[in-house]
């Protein structure tokens, strides 16, 4: 699977910094770390979890504020759809991953998804749609009208604008 990070941007925080901000690690640690990185040229969450022990879901959390930073960010009701897109996932998928493929990009599968599920919507898509996504961003809201309107199920309504919690992090 690809994941989608707009070109020409870079980490504008990086992994270490996120996990010292968090109070995870500290940055005698994250300096430990890159040391090893340096020497062993292993992912900077793999040492995290070798050499201190750090829970795999926060390396994912950290992951994830990197990942939230990078890519775009879209209103997916503005955006225009491939009915071929739409049939790599079921309606129930849709709801239950918050997952909303929008068209092809050369060979990725455009998808949208919002902040609080993004780790959920990778982990489905590279277990079960069986092509490179390339994973956006939306508000909430923005997310479950377009859900609604593309995959409309039974029981499952866009929540009023005003009560949402827009998903946005420190």
């Amino acid at each position: 699977m690809s994941i989608g990070v707009e070109k020409g941007k870079s980490m504008s925080q990086r992994m270490g910094e996120v996990l010292a901000a968090h109070g995870v690690l500290s940055m005698e640690q994250v300096n430990t770390i890159l040391a090893e990185q340096h020497r062993c040229r292993k992912p900077f969450g793999v040492l995290a979890e070798d050499l201190y022990a750090i829970d795999p879901r926060i390396i994912e959390e950290a992951w994830a504020i990197q990942y939230a930073d990078l890519t775009r960010h879209v209103d997916p009701m503005r955006e225009t759809y491939d009915m071929r897109a739409l049939d790599h996932v079921t309606r129930r998928q849709a709801w239950q991953f918050r997952v909303l493929p929008i068209r092809f990009d050369g060979c990725e599968l455009l998808t949208v998804t919002d902040r609080s599920s993004l780790k959920k919507a990778l982990g489905f898509a590279n277990n079960v749609i069986g092509l490179p996504v390339y994973l956006v961003l939306s508000e909430p809201g923005q997310l479950e009208a377009a859900l609604h309107h593309h995959y409309p199920m039974d029981g499952m309504h866009p929540r009023p604008w005003d009560s949402l919690h827009l998903g946005r992090t420190g």
